[in-house]
C-alpha cells in the first residue's frame, strides 16, 4: 500500500482529491490536514514505519504555507516524497517549492488519472511527478535563469465574469473536470468549455492554472 497524506485548507479540495485518489486501491490516505502548520503537527505522532509515502501539498495556505512546510518536514523525515498540488503555475513559487525540497510539482487542472499515474511512477520508478506546462517553465528557468517573462499589456477584469462563470471558476479550483462540473450544475460539458474560453478571453490568460491564478488573488474562490 502507498500512504498519502493529503494537504489543502479547503474541504471541498479535500474531497475532490481524496475520491480521485481512492480509484486506486493501492492508495491508502494515512493523513488530512487543513494547513501546513495542521500537517506538521499532525506528522509528528507518526512512527516511523507509519510514515506517509507520499505527500500531497497546496501551496497558499494560512498559518503555515506549502513551501515552508516543505522545507521544514524534508528535513524532519528525508523518506517522505512531497509532491506541491497546487493552482499556481508561476516561476517563482514553482522555484521556491523544488527549492525547498518539494520533487513534484502538478497543477489541480491535471485529470485523477493522470495524478493517480504519476504518484504511481514516484512509487514504482522515483520519476517526480510533473505537469508538462511546469515541465516547460522549469526547462525556460533553468536555459534563462535572468530573463523575467511579464505581460502588463492586458489587465485581467474579474467584473466582466458573469455568475455562471464565477461558478465554474469556483468548481475548476476543486479540481473538478468538465464532465464533472456539467453534472453538478446541470448543463452539458460543451457548456462547461465555452464558459471556460469566455473566462480566459475575460482575464486574458490561456489556461486553467493561469485563471485560478488570477481568482485567486482576486478573491473569487
Amino acid at each position: 500500500m502507498v500512504r498519502i497524506a493529503v494537504v489543502d485548507d479547503k474541504a471541498s479540495n479535500r474531497s475532490v482529491l481524496k475520491d480521485k485518489l481512492r480509484r486506486n486501491p493501492l492508495f491508502n490516505i494515512v493523513l488530512e490536514a487543513t494547513d501546513g502548520e495542521d500537517f506538521l503537527q499532525q506528522i509528528k505522532s507518526f512512527r516511523e514505519e507509519q510514515l506517509p509515502h507520499i505527500v500531497l501539498m497546496d501551496l497558499e495556505m494560512p498559518h503555515v504555507d506549502g513551501v515552508t512546510a516543505i522545507g521544514t518536514a524534508s528535513s524532519l523525515y528525508p523518506s517522505v516524497k512531497f509532491v506541491v498540488l497546487t493552482i499556481f503555475d508561476d516561476d517563482d513559487k514553482i522555484f521556491r517549492a523544488i527549492k525547498a525540497g518539494a520533487c513534484g510539482y502538478l497543477l489541480k487542472e491535471e485529470s485523477g488519472q493522470v495524478i493517480t499515474g504519476m504518484l504511481m511512477n514516484l512509487w514504482e520508478s522515483g520519476a517526480g511527478p510533473i505537469s508538462p506546462s511546469i515541465a516547460y517553465k522549469i526547462l525556460q528557468m533553468v536555459q534563462h535563469p535572468l530573463q523575467i517573462k511579464e505581460d502588463k499589456t492586458n489587465t485581467p477584469d474579474i467584473f466582466l465574469l458573469s455568475e455562471r462563470e464565477k461558478e465554474i471558476l469556483q468548481l475548476l479550483s476543486e479540481g473538478l473536470e468538465y464532465k464533472e462540473i456539467a453534472a453538478r450544475i446541470f448543463i452539458s460539458p460543451n457548456t462547461v468549455k465555452k464558459h471556460s474560453i469566455n473566462i480566459y478571453n475575460k482575464l486574458h490568460v490561456n489556461s486553467k492554472a493561469q485563471a485560478l491564478r488570477i481568482a485567486y488573488t482576486k478573491g473569487l474562490i
